[in-house]
C-alpha cells in the first residue's frame, strides 16, 4: 500500500504533461465506475472534472443502452438529470426574475398563488421555496390532474411546520417555482431557460422534452424509454416542471459549472449577474444550523454525498435520483460531474458512497495549491486516494454470492433493465462478475479512506441516507 503512493511524489509525475496526468486520473475514475458496474449499481457512467477554464479530465464506462452495437458513453451522451433541473433550470430562471425586479425573495407565495392565502400558508415566501423551508410536503399528481389541480392539492394539505423553521426537501417547492416563471413571463420554463440561459450559454444537449429523433442519443433511465422523463409527477405535468424533466450531457453541465465558477461569466460573456450568483451560493442556515442551503443548491445536508472529503465549506452542488450529481467549489476552482445509468435504486447507501469516492479522488488530485497546507496533509490525501483505488479494484475482482435481496431485486427488473444488467456484466468479460449481486461490498471501498479523512479534515455529524438522491 505504501509503495503505491510513491509515484504521486516522484519527479517523473511532477513534470508529467497535463495530458498524461489527465489520462492517469481518468483511469482512476474508470476503476470506480467499473466497480459500480460490477456491483450492479449502474450500467455505465460518465465523470467529468474541470475548472473555470474548461474540462481537465473525463472518464466514461459502459454503453449508451443495451442494444447490440450501442455507442460507448462519453461526455456528450444525454441523460435525464432528474433533480438537477432544480439548479440548472428553475433556480437561475427565478433569480433572473429577481434580478429584473419582477419578484423579491421576500414576496409571499400567496401573492402569485391565491390558493396559499389561508392562515399559516401566507407566511411562505419565495426564499422558503428555494431553500426547502416552506414546510410543505410532497404530493403525488393524479393521472388526470393538471397544474392547477396539483397546486390546490398542495395547498390543501395539513400545514405542520412554520415556514422557515425547518428544512424539508420537497419537489413541490420547485414545482411551484417552475409555475411561477410561467405566470410572471407567459413562457413555460423550457422556453424561458432556452432563451435566457441555454442559448447564451451555448449548450446543445440541454433541453426539456427532447424530440424523438434524439432518442437514439439518450441514455435510457430505468423504467422509461429513452427521452422520457423518469419522474412520474414531471411526466403527468407534461414533461416540463420545476423539479425534474431536464435532459443534459456532462459537457453541457460543465459549461454551466464554469459559468458558476466565473461568477456569471463564461467565454467573456456575462449570462448571470455577479450578485445573482452570490445570492445563489450564500449559505442559509436551516433546522437550527444542522443544514446549510444555498438558493436551490445544497451546501451541507444529508444529501451532500458528492461533496466528498476535500471540497471546501464554500462548495455547493446537487444530486438527481436518476444517478446524476454536480458539485462546484469556487474556492478551489473545481467542479465534478457524474452522470450514470443507474440500476439499483434501493441501494442508496452504496450509490452515495460512489459519489463520495469520485469527488474525494477528484479534489485530492486537482484542488488548488494551498501554501498553508502542511505536506503531511497532502500525503494523507494521496494515501486516501490510493486506498480508495485498492479497495475498488479488490471489490471488482472478488467473486460474491447473490443475496436474497439481490435475487428479489433482479426478479422485479423490467426486461430492459435485465438487458442493461447483462450488458454491464459482459462488458467486464469475467464469469465471476456474472455472479455479482446487489450487496454491501461497495461500501467497503472507502471505509479506511473515510476514517483517514476524518483525521485530516473537519467533519460534521454523521449523515443519514435518505431515499431521495
Amino acid at each position: 500500500m505504501f509503495l503505491m503512493l510513491c509515484p504521486i511524489f516522484t519527479p517523473a509525475s511532477l513534470f508529467a504533461s497535463d495530458e498524461a496526468l489527465a489520462s492517469e486520473h481518468a483511469a482512476k475514475f474508470a476503476i470506480l465506475l467499473d466497480t459500480a458496474i460490477a456491483q450492479n449499481l449502474i450500467a455505465g457512467g460518465v465523470v467529468v472534472v474541470g475548472n473555470q477554464d474548461g474540462i481537465i479530465a473525463t472518464s466514461a464506462r459502459g454503453q449508451l443502452n443495451a442494444a447490440p452495437g450501442s455507442p460507448q458513453l462519453d461526455e456528450r451522451s444525454i441523460f435525464d438529470v432528474a433533480s438537477l433541473t432544480k439548479v440548472i433550470a428553475t433556480t437561475p430562471a427565478v433569480m433572473k426574475l429577481v434580478e429584473e425586479g419582477r419578484i423579491s425573495l421576500s414576496d409571499p407565495v400567496s401573492r402569485w398563488f391565491p390558493e396559499f392565502a389561508a392562515p399559516g400558508y401566507g407566511e411562505i415566501t419565495i426564499l422558503n421555496l428555494l431553500t426547502h423551508t416552506s414546510g410543505l410536503q410532497d404530493i403525488m399528481v393524479g393521472a388526470k390532474q393538471s397544474m392547477p389541480d396539483a397546486i390546490r392539492k398542495a395547498a390543501g394539505q395539513k400545514y405542520r411546520q412554520p415556514a422557515g423553521s425547518h428544512f424539508r426537501y420537497a419537489d413541490i417547492n420547485f414545482i411551484l417555482l417552475g409555475e411561477l416563471v410561467l405566470r410572471l413571463t407567459g413562457e413555460t420554463l423550457d422556453v424561458f431557460c432556452q432563451e435566457q440561459i441555454y442559448g447564451p450559454l451555448g449548450t446543445e444537449e440541454t433541453m426539456f422534452l427532447p424530440p424523438r429523433e434524439l432518442a437514439a442519443a439518450i441514455a435510457p433511465t430505468a423504467g422509461t424509454r429513452a427521452g422520457v422523463v423518469q419522474d412520474l409527477n414531471a411526466r403527468r405535468l407534461g414533461g416540463v416542471a420545476g423539479h425534474a424533466g431536464l435532459f443534459s450531457s456532462a459537457y453541457d453541465l460543465s459549461r454551466y459549472a464554469r459559468l458558476m465558477l466565473g461568477r456569471g461569466v463564461i467565454d467573456d460573456r456575462r449570462i448571470l449577474s455577479e450578485s445573482v450568483v452570490a445570492q445563489m451560493t450564500t449559505p442559509y442556515s436551516c433546522s437550527q444550523g444542522e443544514v446549510l442551503r444555498g438558493l436551490g443548491w445544497d451546501m451541507e445536508s444529508q444529501y451532500s454525498a458528492p461533496k466528498g472529503s476535500f471540497f471546501s465549506a464554500a462548495s455547493f452542488g446537487h444530486t438527481g435520483y436518476s444517478g446524476s450529481s454536480i458539485w462546484i467549489d469556487p474556492q478551489q476552482d473545481l467542479f465534478v460531474i457524474m452522470l450514470t445509468r443507474r440500476l439499483n435504486y434501493s441501494d442508496t447507501r452504496n450509490f452515495n458512497q460512489l459519489r463520495r469516492d469520485v469527488s474525494t479522488m477528484a479534489s485530492a488530485a486537482y484542488r488548488m495549491p494551498d501554501e498553508g497546507l502542511a505536506l503531511t496533509t497532502r500525503w494523507e490525501e494521496a494515501k486516501i486516494t490510493a486506498q480508495v483505488l485498492v479497495a475498488a479494484e479488490t471489490a471488482t475482482q472478488a467473486p460474491r454470492r447473490r443475496t436474497q435481496v439481490a435475487a428479489r431485486c433482479s426478479d422485479k427488473l423490467q426486461p430492459r433493465q435485465r438487458a442493461d444488467r447483462q450488458l454491464a456484466k459482459k462488458d467486464r468479460g469475467s464469469r465471476r462478475l456474472a455472479n455479482s449481486g446487489v450487496g454491501p461490498r461497495v461500501s467497503r471501498i472507502s471505509k479506511v479512506a473515510k476514517a483517514d479523512a476524518a483525521k485530516t479534515v473537519h467533519t460534521g455529524r454523521k449523515r443519514r441516507t435518505l431515499p431521495k438522491s
